[in-house]
């Protein structure tokens, strides 16, 4: 049986992925975070090798729970506890046939996407840009009626883009199971306190 969706996840870009501080930047991120947090290996442009190093890289603590984004051979090599796809990737149903385990997410940006995620057997979604982000400076955010749209659906869903520990009670208040950052987890001057009042501020709403 697989454990809980985690309700924190930390998503790297390629910058973080190349931070020769990462492994100790993690291990404080999962100090402060638990079982409720996940952390994903992610990087588009990253090599196969360099992707496959980064989760070795994360997955350094045994109290990690590791995700893989897209790259689903990686994340078979490292035994990764959840997968997210995004449009361009195998389909849930595809994916699920490699592991029965996995938590399979989807990336999503509006209810037609989550819809035909629904439909296509993810286990969750991840939805966003909820508010304004300097990772995606040019995409409209979805705001939190949109947010209380796609939680509708029935999937537990993950809220990315612009969340903090200041609006985090905002986006679990429209229904999200929880949160996903990069800057405001990876860059934070104590990665363990960010990680803390970040599922203080879910927790508190519940």
């Amino acid at each position: 049986m697989r454990s809980p969706l985690p309700r924190l996840h930390a998503i790297t870009d390629e910058r973080i992925a190349r931070r020769p501080d990462l492994g100790d930047i993690a291990r404080e991120l999962a100090t402060g975070g638990g079982a409720d947090l996940a952390l994903h290996a992610r990087g588009h442009t990253l090599t196969g090798l360099e992707h496959y190093e980064l989760a070795v890289r994360l997955s350094d603590s045994p109290t990690v729970r590791l995700f893989v984004n897209d790259r689903l051979d990686i994340a078979l090599a490292v035994d990764a506890e959840g997968v997210q796809l995004t449009p361009e990737s195998l389909s849930p149903e595809e994916a699920r046939r490699l592991s029965a385990r996995w938590w399979i997410g989807r990336s999503v940006h509006n209810l037609a996407e989550a819809e035909a995620a629904q439909a296509g057997g993810a286990d969750y979604l991840l939805a966003g840009p909820v508010f304004p982000t300097a990772t995606h400076p040019d995409r409209a955010p979805l705001g939190l009626g949109a947010l209380r749209e796609i939680v509708g659906l029935g999937l537990p869903v993950i809220a990315i883009g612009g969340v903090t520990a200041r609006n985090a009670r905002e986006v679990r208040e429209a229904g999200a199971h929880g949160v996903a950052a990069i800057r405001a987890l990876w860059d934070a001057t104590e990665p363990a306190a960010a990680a803390r009042q970040m599922l203080e501020a879910l927790w508190k709403s519940s």
